[in-house]
């Protein structure tokens, strides 16, 4: 098939997936809330995305490289929009509970399979681009699907209905694909066990895993622990709503020009430049009355740079490891920004209760952190080339 066909439905499939992602979010918790469920189990009931991409995660590559990227894709999506039609059949706490650990079974298997894809076909002058069009794509569906939650006013079924039949207008593109495998792993004409493709995946791209596991931190912390210092310290819901609006904008605006600029002069040079700007700019709106709207501006900026760390991240893996080793890679990078996604708002919540600092002086001590230890990575990172 051509290659960009291939890639265009690709991008399609991922940002239905934002949708119904972004929708879903919003939704439950405006249900959960309307119908009186506390605001703790409100929250543990968000978590299921991620712990169903956390169980079936060590599993994912292995079921790659026996049945290839298209069945992957389709089980995924299948998963997902059957997983979505049944939300409106039973309104139970456990039962959407079950329903959104599946569907983060089943998104990851959809991502991790395409992000893996793109990856393996793209070259090294188009990677950034590529991988930057992957993010802002399922950036885009994110922002829009809360859009549709209004749609709950009519029948508060009917979001679940339209996100799972347009999941499912996607999905049928995937059988237009031509199924592909990824190449095997070798050393002296053996096969590579997993956990050894796990440790030498690590040697030469750890540091690229660290733009993930910090864009996931970032983005749960910011979405779920943020709002809850502003409110207690005097800024209203529009406010911090145009603030959590502004920094996706951010991201979106230059998602594709950083990408475009890491296939110029290196991943390695942008995601410092993507991390080193958002530390800068979060710790400015620390600097700033929390009920003033030039924080808005400040995170703006801020996600101007970092909103991006995740599709970098991803780039900059994919030019440090090996072809065969790609499949592994794409695995940790989601694997840790998994991680990244359930620690932020744990880290963040005791941090709040414990201390009397500025919330966003969290995500700039993480930042500058990470910063520090990319800048100093290549000493402590094998080469590629060492594992041939």
């Amino acid at each position: 098939m051509n290659p960009t066909r291939r890639f265009w439905i690709l991008v399609i499939i991922v940002s239905i997936s934002g949708f119904s992602q972004g929708m879903l979010l919003p939704l439950i918790s405006a249900i959960f809330e309307k119908d009186g469920v506390s605001s703790t189990l409100n929250g543990l009931n968000a978590t299921a995305l991620y712990i169903g991409t956390l169980i079936v995660s060590p599993f994912m590559e292995l079921l790659l490289r026996r049945f290839g990227y298209k069945p992957l894709i389709l089980y995924g999506g299948a998963l997902v929009f059957v997983s979505l039609m049944a939300f409106p059949l039973w309104k139970s706490v456990v039962f959407w509970f079950v329903l959104r650990l599946l569907i983060g079974i089943g998104d990851h298997a959809l991502h991790f399979a395409t992000q893996t894809w793109i990856t393996s076909f793209s070259s090294m002058d188009r990677l950034g681009k590529n991988i930057a069009i992957y993010g802002l794509s399922f950036g885009v569906g994110f922002a829009v699907g809360p859009q549709f939650v209004p749609l709950m006013n009519i029948y508060e079924g009917l979001p679940f209905i339209v996100s799972s039949l347009l999941c499912l207008f996607a999905w049928s593109f995937v059988f237009l694909l031509k199924n592909e495998f990824p190449e095997n792993v070798q050393m002296k004409g053996e096969d590579v066990g997993f956990w050894k493709r796990v440790t030498l995946t690590s040697s030469v791209a750890w540091a690229a895993f660290l733009g993930p596991f910090g864009f996931g931190f970032l983005e749960s912390s910011l979405n779920a622990m943020y709002p809850v210092y502003a409110l207690r310290n005097g800024a209203n819901l529009v406010l911090i709503s145009q603030t959590l609006t502004a920094f996706a904008l951010g991201g979106i605006l230059t998602q594709l020009p950083l990408g475009m600029l890491s296939d110029k002069i290196g991943r390695r040079a942008v995601v410092l430049l993507a991390f080193g700007g958002g530390t800068v700019f979060f710790f400015v709106a620390t600097l700033i009355p929390v009920a003033s709207w030039w924080v808005v501006f400040a995170v703006f900026c801020a996600g101007m740079f970092i909103g991006s760390a995740f599709s970098l991240g991803i780039a900059y893996m994919s030019e440090l490891v090996p072809k065969q080793l790609l499949p592994m890679g794409n695995l940790l990078c989601g694997f840790f920004f998994s991680i990244g996604s359930l620690s932020g708002p744990i880290v963040g919540g005791y941090v709040m209760e414990h201390t009397v600092m500025n919330y966003l002086m969290i995500l700039v001590i993480l930042l500058a952190f990470i910063t520090v230890v990319l800048l100093f990575s290549p000493l402590f990172m094998k080469k590629k080339e060492a594992l041939d």
